[in-house]
């Protein structure tokens, strides 16, 4: 435990007295599921509070969505179980599709949408005339989550991610400065230098939106920020060119190359002055994202394709609270697909849900045993609640997922009513389903596999070869292009690109050859805007 830095003991304690304020403020509304205001507080849990602000935003926008397509749905099926969850299944298909083509919150929000479908209009399946009430339980449960944990951060002084933020933009900034030396002295490794740093760079854009919401100021840090970013990759770019011309200093290309590199430090510099004083950068720029439709199109299909199995083996079985699991499998599926690896996730939550389901016995039939008292409960809630958001800071994506996991799954478990119940039978049906929902999903995975890892590398590298055969002009800047090509390569890293030693090399090569274009492409435009030669 001593292992256990302070800053992750002062976030699970947060965490536990949203949860346990949460809850108190749905037992004094009377809210029918009080569950759902803590499991909000357990979504919403991230360690800083522009994290928990913009993640809380984004899961309110996607609720209203969803609970917009809920009411559609089940209108428009109410009469028909199976095209309703025909529906419900092209739904979560077309969230998923959106949220591959996002990153950050706004890929979490395009996937709440889908599953809020199997939350509210499948779980009322027998009953659509009450998928309007439900709707309004649910968002009430999520408002007063969202005000509980925003009031604990505000309270106990939740830290920002600006300072952070502006600490690893510098030091990139030096690592970047150390590789160009090193390029210049013709000691530089570009096979693995040059792509972590831009995964560093590119790895940090859903952090930069995160700062906008932190205070009155942070939408200014937050273009400083973005500016940051855009700039780096540059001065990157421009600091991997030397190496051609660096064999001979006295190259007519070497000094053009000098000056460029020169020029996009002294940018990147201003740009992180800016963040550091919160002040506007002298440049607005985007730092626009890599979309593979492609990509997109085939994970959609995986998606709607695993719901669509799982509700045929739960309609197959006749099992009348089914319903529950088809919840989870949507869940578990569509934030599976936000990750790296879909399957390991599943596979995180088949191992996790058993754990939760003994330690909720544990706290429901062994802590509490009966007991109806709200100190009681918030008191018994202490060591799962805490252990639980422990993990989820973790650098190990393993602890950290499954930390995630039990601190949500725990309070569904339990469900915490006032009075509380202790029935046996419900709380074996509702871990039954819990494990089996997790256990499907993964059966499903494993008969339709998602997309491999070798199928997005492929995809990305041929669509960087067509860029190159086609102009592709969309409007961007230099180096907003520049930025956009960095997070393609990004993602291919993320695919196991660092190990597809040949795939990497040509699409680095296509990185090259994209930015030389676009800079020949630019100079008739920066030839007529450079004040230099109206001064003369």
């Amino acid at each position: 435990m001593s292992g256990i830095p302070i800053s992750s003991w002062t976030f699970a304690v947060r965490v536990w007295l949203a949860t346990v304020l949460a809850l108190f403020a749905s037992f004094w509304l009377q809210l029918e599921a009080p569950f759902t205001a803590a499991v909000t507080v357990a979504i919403l849990a991230e360690p800083t509070r522009g994290q928990a602000l913009d993640k809380a935003a984004f899961r309110l926008t996607g609720t209203v969505v969803g609970v917009t397509a809920s009411i559609a749905i089940a209108g428009l099926f109410s009469q028909a179980r199976d095209l309703m969850l025909a529906a419900s299944a092209v739904w979560l298909g077309v969230c998923v599709f959106a949220a591959k083509l996002l990153d950050g919150y706004r890929a979490y929000a395009a996937v709440l949408t889908g599953y809020t479908v199997a939350n509210i209009a499948i779980q009322q399946i027998d009953h659509p005339q009450n998928v309007f009430d439900a709707s309004v339980e649910r968002g009430a449960a999520i408002a007063v989550g969202i005000i509980s944990i925003a009031i604990v951060n505000v309270l106990m002084s939740a830290p920002d991610r600006h300072s952070r933020l502006a600490a690893q933009l510098a030091a990139i900034h030096r690592r970047i400065r150390e590789y160009a030396c090193a390029t210049l002295r013709g000691e530089s490794d570009d096979r693995t230098t040059f792509p972590a740093l831009v995964q560093d760079i590119v790895g940090l854009r859903p952090d930069v939106a995160i700062v906008a919401l932190e205070s009155s100021s942070g939408s200014v840090g937050s273009a400083a920020a973005r500016s940051a970013v855009v700039s780096l990759v540059a001065e990157l770019q421009a600091a991997r060119s030397l190496s051609a011309g660096c064999a001979d200093v006295e190259t007519e290309d070497y000094s053009p190359k000098m000056r460029e590199l020169l020029r996009r430090d002294d940018n990147v510099r201003q740009d992180l002055s800016a963040l550091r004083s919160v002040r506007w950068p002298t440049r607005l720029q985007r730092a626009p994202l890599y979309r593979s439709y492609r990509i997109a199109a085939d994970t959609a299909v995986r998606a709607a394709l695993w719901f669509g199995l799982a509700s045929v083996l739960f309609v197959w079985a006749g099992w009348s609270a089914a319903s529950a699991s088809l919840y989870l499998v949507a869940a578990v599926a569509a934030l599976g697909v936000t990750t790296p690896n879909p399957r390991g996730y599943s596979t995180i939550a088949l191992v996790g849900a058993p754990i939760a389901v003994v330690l909720a016995g544990i706290l429901e039939f062994i802590v509490l045993d009966g007991a109806d008292a709200f100190p009681v409960l918030a008191i018994a809630l202490a060591p799962f609640t805490i252990g639980a958001a422990l993990l989820v800071p973790s650098q190990d994506p393993v602890w950290s997922g499954l930390g995630r996991i039990n601190l949500i799954a725990i309070p569904t478990i339990l469900a915490p009513s006032n009075p509380q119940t202790y029935d046996p039978q419900a709380f074996l049906f509702t871990s039954l389903f819990i494990v089996a929902a997790a256990a499907v999903l993964l059966a499903a995975q494993m008969l339709i596999p998602p997309v491999s890892d070798e199928k997005q590398r492929t995809q990305l590298l041929a669509e960087a070869r067509d860029e190159l055969r086609v102009d592709n002009r969309t409007g961007e800047t230099l180096e907003e292009a520049m930025f956009r090509d960095a997070s393609r390569i990004g993602q291919f890293l993320c695919a196991g690109g660092a190990h597809d030693s040949h795939g990497l090399a040509e699409l680095l090569s296509c990185f090259d050859q994209s930015a030389t274009v676009r800079r020949f492409n630019a100079k008739p435009t920066q030839l007529v805007n450079d004040p230099s030669r109206e001064a003369t």
